[in-house]
């Protein structure tokens, strides 16, 4: 039994209609506005009827399919609507009880006074000459200025790569990487531009990691959600905070016809395993990014930026990356319209204030200035009080 948070502006009328919720019960439960919702996946019948009674004795709902509470099926899935102090008691009024309902209370909890990060905007700054968005390519002299002009436009992170793991892209070798990337690193060293914003490294690579880590940067930035030992070795040493993205596949061949059962689902326990790794490791703090783009089909993507609030259970920050990504451009096709990634500088600063609203904190963007004054002004209208 798994259960994930949905956002709760969802329609809740068409989750619980896939579900097989009567329609009485549907003309009822979606008139009501809930804090919190939760799918519940594979529940067992006894378990679904101990924890609809003790949810209706609260003031809570549970939605269950036709002929869940004869026990039809064994199991089934279920839709808890709930608010802050309905959580609270059921996460600790189940785990008094048997059928799995005790591990579904230590899920509920995890969701009980969910963090709240501060908003940090993070620069990208490419070294190469292949990556998807031409603006984002900068060399020597040109790179520094780069840098410097996105700390004054409001950065307070700069990620530096220097290969392209966009879709079809093909890795180099960690010497070419390294050629690309260290004259970079050097010049933020001696000018000690480390003192001014925090610096990550976009590398898969152990080596390219120490070279970074070892000159003044503090970010380990992994599309390979800490895959190898060794690089997990570096970034501990190193005491440096890691981003743990999750791909399916490799940059060549990741958007060959992707697929999942349940895209949140499978990224949970992707996190959940690779943070564990983390602290065996000694990583002291990580940043969890769902990889949009990564080997997601357009409608992973929606689902992950739309619930990404679920993600925040681990207690840790999220970072959200889809600035000019090709999803902007399949949505605009609906409308008979393509767009190069020049063009999708709207779509972006969409997806990533809508990110912004449901959890993420670190915004990993091509365009500084634009995010600052959209994130900045929608942070002020959000927090206004009359």
């Amino acid at each position: 039994m798994k259960i994930y948070k949905l956002n709760s502006d969802i329609d809740l009328a068409e989750v619980m209609q896939k579900m097989g919720v009567d329609k009485i019960g549907i003309e009822i439960m979606k008139k009501k506005r809930s804090v919190y919702v939760f799918y519940i996946k594979n529940i067992n019948c006894a378990a679904a009827n101990i924890l609809k009674q003790d949810a209706l004795s609260i003031g809570a709902e549970l939605a269950v399919p036709i002929g869940a509470p004869s026990c039809k099926n064994k199991y089934f899935d279920a839709l808890l609507l709930c608010n802050e102090k309905h959580l609270i008691t059921l996460s600790k009024k189940e785990l008094t009880q048997p059928f799995g309902l005790k591990d579904l209370a230590k899920q509920l909890k995890n969701f009980v006074n969910l963090p709240k990060f501060p908003l940090k905007i993070m620069g990208v700054i490419n070294a190469n000459e292949d990556s998807f968005f031409e603006g984002s390519r900068f060399k020597g002299s040109e790179a520094l200025k780069q840098i410097k002009k996105m700390i004054d436009e409001g950065a307070d992170i700069i990620d530096l790569g220097g290969v392209s793991s966009r879709p079809g892209s093909v890795y180099p070798g960690v010497e070419e990487e390294l050629k690309r990337v260290s004259p970079i690193i050097d010049e933020i060293y001696k000018h000690k531009l480390y003192e001014k914003a925090v610096f990550s490294i976009d590398t898969f690579e152990s080596k390219v990691l120490e070279y970074a880590l070892e000159r003044g940067f503090k970010i380990a930035n992994d599309i390979t959600g800490l895959e190898s030992d060794e690089y997990a070795e570096v970034a501990a040493k190193y005491n440096a905070d890691v981003i743990i993205m999750h791909k399916k596949g490799i940059p060549k061949d990741m958007q060959k016809n992707p697929f999942y059962e349940n895209v949140i689902l499978e990224i949970d326990e992707f996190f959940e395993q690779r943070i564990a790794k983390a602290k065996n490791f000694g990583i002291k703090n990580v940043i969890l990014d769902v990889g949009i783009g990564f080997g997601k089909r357009l409608e992973d993507n929606l689902a992950l930026i739309k619930h990404l609030e679920h993600f925040l259970h681990f207690g840790y920050e999220l970072l959200i990356g889809a600035s000019r990504k090709s999803m902007i451009d399949m949505i605009m096709k609906k409308y008979g319209i393509s767009t190069t990634p020049s063009e999708r500088l709207p779509g972006t600063l969409a997806i990533h204030q809508e990110a912004f609203r449901n959890g993420a904190s670190i915004i990993r963007c091509h365009d500084v200035k634009e995010h600052f004054q959209a994130l900045k002004v929608y942070d002020a209208i959000k927090g206004f009080d009359v």
